[in-house]
């Protein structure tokens, strides 16, 4: 099943997106404050809080600049993607950083690591971020482009690992996501993807709602939805690994709408039933 808002209202849908990410990059997090702990609530749910949930280690969220981890991921693509010294990653919808500045430490000074993100005031923070950890590190190997995933500012062929988290399920034209990924990748390359996915179809209210949307949840699709994007667009050995993700009204600072969700699902289901955390990883031919 198909996004309804996607597929009727694409520039709108985007528009809300950008402008919601926007916002949120200029407070420094997804609800109050700044500082590395970004977010926080009555149940005391922090950025870290969010990051250590779903699989970073306490070494990597204090390795990150101030300001880089806003508690808007939901897996740990960084941890799955093998990467290696002297690689070249693409990080799609990097917002201020996170995972471009972990990927960084494990390319090394002869690998580089590009972050597209299509709000400008996400690529500002996170080249901000880039200056602190360029001097905390010695490495100079990043770079921030503005763009959409949709239409990457990527040659073909030039890139080794592809990465994303939670970004995907917010695009209005999710085939032509992993089209773009399969295009800039080299051949043999890789891709680790961490997203919000569905385990059966959400109800209709909740897909037509905006809010749930910028939250990340109206827009997913189906697991096996995404895994037949991904090989249409050409990729090979395409493998999914799912696990549970802390659907919760306690999470709503951190992520906008998601308690909503609690209030849309039929009697006797639990957000838990529809959206998972899903780690999709794959490779380009040879």
């Amino acid at each position: 099943m198909k996004c309804k808002d996607n597929s009727k209202n694409p520039n709108k849908i985007r528009d809300t997106v950008r402008k919601r990410y926007g916002e949120i990059a200029v407070t420094s997090g997804s609800c109050c404050g700044s500082g590395k702990s970004s977010c926080c609530s009555a149940g005391g749910v922090t950025a870290d809080t969010i990051a250590k949930s779903i699989g970073y280690s306490e070494k990597e969220i204090e390795s990150l600049p101030e300001g880089a981890n806003l508690g808007l991921s939901c897996g740990n693509p960084t941890a799955f993607a093998s990467l290696k010294s002297g690689e070249i990653v693409l990080d799609l919808g990097s917002g201020a950083g996170l995972d471009v500045f972990l990927a960084a430490e494990k390319v090394g000074k002869n690998g580089r690591v590009i972050g597209v993100d299509m709000t400008a005031e996400m690529i500002s923070k996170a080249r901000n971020n880039a200056k602190d950890f360029s001097e905390e590190t010695g490495l100079d190997n990043i770079e921030f482009r503005l763009g959409e995933i949709e239409h990457l500012p990527v040659a073909d062929n030039t890139v080794d690992v592809v990465i994303s988290n939670c970004v995907i399920n917010l695009s209005p034209d999710k085939e032509q996501v992993w089209r773009e990924i399969a295009r800039v990748l080299k051949p043999g390359g890789r891709v680790a993807v961490s997203d919000l996915a569905l385990l059966e179809p959400l109800p209709e209210i909740a897909r037509e709602s905006i809010e749930l949307l910028v939250g990340c949840i109206a827009g997913a699709v189906l697991v096996d939805e995404s895994v037949k994007m991904a090989r249409d667009a050409g990729l090979v050995a395409v493998e999914t690994k799912c696990t549970p993700y802390p659907v919760d009204e306690q999470f709503e600072a951190v992520i906008p709408g998601i308690g909503k969700i609690l209030d849309l699902v039929p009697k006797g289901k639990k957000p838990g039933d529809y959206v998972t955390s899903m780690l999709l990883t794959g490779n380009k031919p040879k």
